[in-house]
């Protein structure tokens, strides 16, 4: 399945993509979050569809939203493809790298990007994100990280790098929650029809050109190494979302100037969909 929320920011409605067409959830949820994914949600999905007590709808022209309402955590993981460690100039990680982001930084996968103010250094990342579906606590293994995932989204983990890594001390947070800093969607791609999270292709692009190119084989950790380490030292809740770290390519590297007002950002994951973004000032 394919789970979207449509509308204005703040009024989103939940929504159904099958074969191209949309299919209204309300009478099922109120909202794509943590109650209706912790609450047998997706099921209650499936029997509605199949029971065709869904009506369709018609989005054309409507804002999409972050396929998730806003996720109480956000955790990412820095330095996770080996060739973005090399570019970055940093030995592969022993263990995961762990930071988190303020959970008001998830827009929606169209919505602009806000360069902050003062900022000199704002870079792209795209990233495989994972919604989580069930309480993870202590998991015993990386194998009972599968039954706690809801699906898959594409993000874009935005850095102002500047802020990140200047006189910040290490500080990562502080380069990562500036408002619009974690576009999510366009979908929320159920964990049953994604056969592998880690043979995916993730590309990024500015004003057309090419920045990253790489698959998510490139992973020092993979998806369900991470979700269960990070459930040995935090709680993670349904609807919360983990980015799962970069490839290769972005601005940090040398290779490519940072973004700027009016730049356009494309970023997208096989089977999961692109996004689209506007940079545009801080008002």
């Amino acid at each position: 399945m394919k789970l979207m929320r449509v509308g204005p920011e703040g009024s989103e409605r939940p929504v159904l993509l099958v074969g191209g067409r949309h299919f209204d959830l309300t009478s099922v949820t109120a909202d794509i979050d943590s109650a209706f994914l912790g609450g047998d949600g997706m099921n209650r999905v499936r029997a509605a569809m199949a029971a065709g007590g869904l009506p369709e709808v018609d989005v054309r022209g409507a804002r999409v939203g972050a396929p998730i309402a806003r996720p109480g955590t956000v955790a990412c993981i820095g330095l996770n493809y080996s060739r973005h460690a090399a570019e970055s100039g940093t030995a592969p990680p022993a263990e995961p790298v762990v930071f988190l982001k303020a959970s008001n930084t998830v827009v929606g996968p169209y919505d602009d990007i806000v360069i902050p103010r003062g900022a000199v250094k704002t870079d792209w990342e795209v990233e495989l994100a994972v919604v989580i579906g069930r309480r993870a606590r202590y998991l015993a293994s990386p194998t009972e990280a599968g039954d706690v995932i809801a699906g898959y989204a594409v993000s874009n983990d935005l850095s102002e790098r500047d802020y990140q890594m200047g006189d910040a001390g290490g500080q990562w947070v502080r380069g990562k929650s500036c408002e619009s800093f974690n576009p999510l969607g366009p979908w929320l791609v159920t964990a049953d029809e994604l056969d592998d999270p880690q043979r995916l292709t993730l590309r990024s692009f500015v004003n057309d050109q090419p920045r990253q190119h790489s698959t998510t084989q490139d992973m020092i950790f993979d998806v369900r190494h991470l979700i269960w380490y990070l459930s040995q030292y935090l709680v993670l809740e349904p609807g919360d979302v983990v980015n799962t770290g970069t490839p290769e390519g972005v601005a940090l590297s040398g290779q490519f100037p940072y973004l700027r007002v009016g730049d356009v950002v494309r970023v997208g994951i096989e089977g999961l969909g692109e996004q689209r973004q506007v940079c545009r000032a801080a008002d």
